[in-house]
């Protein structure tokens, strides 16, 4: 099965995979997915969660789930927990492997200690700010420490003496001994240590010193022994002080390999600017449906295969693009076209009064839940003489080509008859306040027996039975497909769109859609693909997001590349 999934699909990682099984570099494949509990997921991280736990499952081998602890001033026990959620969401399960970069902390302490007494690890009294003095630039050799010929005695001591907490935030780090004129800055006796008085989510306030991303990164692939470590194309140049320490220490060498990462029109990615959008209130929180958050994905109605299915579209590649935003559309589309029942709502409801219809009579005529799938069934929808229709399905002064209802026009009513425009009533202020119709008894379902034909077909809700809904309608949080294109002095948040979202709460549906659960999906005919918001959905107080609207802008553009 892999060796067919790999030529259906074949790329550059899986082609190196493939080497180094046939060459014997691993007999086996083991991957990680490694977030920060900083934050939410995004987007991006789907991407990265599909690519590993993928080539695991591709491959027969296996993936864990672990997280990079390593900075308690910004992580928290809300990030662990929804990124749980997040990764079992999409589809994905660790089994057992769950870990945490904090299960390792005095393993990582004892190979520090092990650089120390090989002279490859010195405690550095510089300040952060002198270190960066120190290390130069791209074009100037950085210059050694005072420090940096302590003894390995005086070393050992020093670096136990930070971990009892005789020291202050920032007072002195450890750093490897390696070569300040390096070419390659990472290389210029990098931080490995840090002192940080703050509990951590996990450990408490047993530790006061923090191992630094770069040292902590390839010793916990090594220590959980994953064969392919797979990171986006920023850690590239970090690649070598991984294999640095891992040579240095002589323990498991896993092969580090970088792909682009993934960049969205009209979105930032940055967990940092992500966090001021929700600190500063331009969003109402991480799992805002505005947000490229997976949790703001699953609020505003996206699947789960969706997303899997568009990081499987983009692929991986080793340089860096920018994917249009309809494209990720386009994928929850095609998926929700296909799972999602119809439903009948009106947004802008306009009375329609039919007068031939009986006073009281109400029938439930039978609707088709989803056309694309025969096991879906039927549901009924009751139909009676006063319904309401969208106040933009009807015109006055029609144009020429105008198949909505106007004066003396007959449309079709989605599941139930043909009726025709007789009278237009307004109120003092010239607002048109109701229509009144007729319709035609012989033509229930759409079928007449002259086999007369229209062209316009209008979706109703029936005055009596209606619910109110509120429906949220989102559109792009930016305005620019590139928020970070501004004016000198502004920043990405000068792109806000005022007009993201847009609430509705005049909106009548169909009774049945009382009985939607949270989360749950529909295709509102002609309107576009909700969902029962997760949050504020109630039996007594419905609440749907728009997902996605129905206008397919992707399937356009790709028609004209073809």
């Amino acid at each position: 099965m892999a060796e067919e999934n790999n030529k259906k699909q074949s790329n550059f990682i899986k082609q190196i995979i493939d080497e180094d099984l046939a060459g014997g570099r691993f007999d086996r494949v083991h991957t990680r997915f490694p977030p920060e509990p900083n934050g939410y997921l995004h987007i991006g991280h789907a991407k990265s969660i599909c690519l590993n736990f993928g080539l695991a499952e591709e491959y027969n081998g296996k993936c864990n789930l672990r997280f990079d602890d390593t900075n308690p001033l910004k992580e928290d026990r809300e990030y662990i927990d929804a990124i749980i959620e997040d990764v079992h969401w999409l589809g994905f399960d660790w089994e057992d492997r769950l870990f945490f970069a904090s299960d390792y902390f005095e393993q990582m302490y004892q190979y520090a200690v092990q650089l120390i007494k090989m002279g490859k690890a010195y405690v550095d009294d510089l300040s952060a700010e002198e270190i960066k003095e120190y290390r130069g630039t791209l074009t100037k050799p950085g210059k050694e420490s005072p420090y940096r010929n302590r003894s390995v005695e005086e070393n050992l001591d020093l670096f136990e003496r930070m971990r009892k907490g005789e020291f202050k935030d920032g007072e002195k780090v450890l750093r490897a001994k390696i070569d300040m004129k390096s070419g390659n800055l990472n290389m210029r006796d990098p931080v490995m240590y840090r002192i940080i008085h703050a509990s951590h989510p996990r450990t408490g306030n047993k530790w006061c010193i923090y191992p630094m991303y770069d040292w902590a990164h390839g010793l916990e692939d090594s220590i959980e022994r994953i064969t392919h470590s797979i990171c986006t194309l920023e850690f590239e140049d970090h690649r070598p002080l991984y294999d640095w320490f891992l040579d240095q220490l002589g323990v498991f060498h896993p092969r580090q390999i970088e792909f682009a990462r993934l960049n969205l029109t009209y979105t930032v990615m940055s967990k940092r600017k992500l966090l001021r959008l929700v600190e500063e209130g331009y969003v109402s929180g991480w799992d805002d449906p505005r947000m490229p958050t997976i949790a703001g994905m699953r609020r505003r109605g996206y699947s789960p295969e969706a997303i899997r299915d568009f990081a499987d579209r983009i692929g991986v590649a080793k340089a860096n693009s920018v994917v249009d935003f309809a494209l990720l559309e386009h994928c929850v589309r095609d998926d929700l076209n296909k799972r999602a029942e119809r439903r009948m709502v009106v947004l802008n409801p306009l009375k329609v009064i039919i007068d031939n219809y009986p006073d009281d009579q109400v029938e439930e005529l039978e609707a088709e839940n989803n056309p694309e799938d025969a096991n879906a069934g039927t549901r009924t929808v009751p139909f009676s003489k006063i319904i309401y229709i969208e106040r933009e399905d009807f015109r006055e002064e029609a144009p020429r080509k105008w198949f909505r209802l106007a004066p003396g026009k007959e449309v079709r009513l989605k599941h139930a008859y043909y009726i025709t425009c007789n009278e237009v009533i307004k109120d003092e202020n010239g607002q048109i306040v109701e229509l009144h119709c007729t319709y035609d008894p012989q033509s229930r379902g759409g079928w007449t027996q002259d086999g007369r034909k229209v062209k316009g077909t209008l979706h109703w809700v029936s005055a009596a039975q209606a619910i109110p809904v509120e429906v949220r309608l989102y559109e792009h949080l930016f305005l620019k497909e590139n928020p970070e294109e501004v004016e000198e002095g502004q920043d990405f948040t000068a792109n806000i769109n005022p007009n993201s979202l847009k609430i509705i709460k005049t909106a009548l549906a169909e009774p049945g859609l009382k009985e939607a659960k949270p989360g749950q999906r529909f295709q509102f005919l002609r309107q576009g693909y909700f969902c029962a918001d997760l949050k504020d959905h109630s039996a007594e107080h419905p609440v749907f997001n728009r997902t996605v609207t129905l206008r397919d802008s992707w399937a356009r553009i790709e028609k004209k590349l073809k």
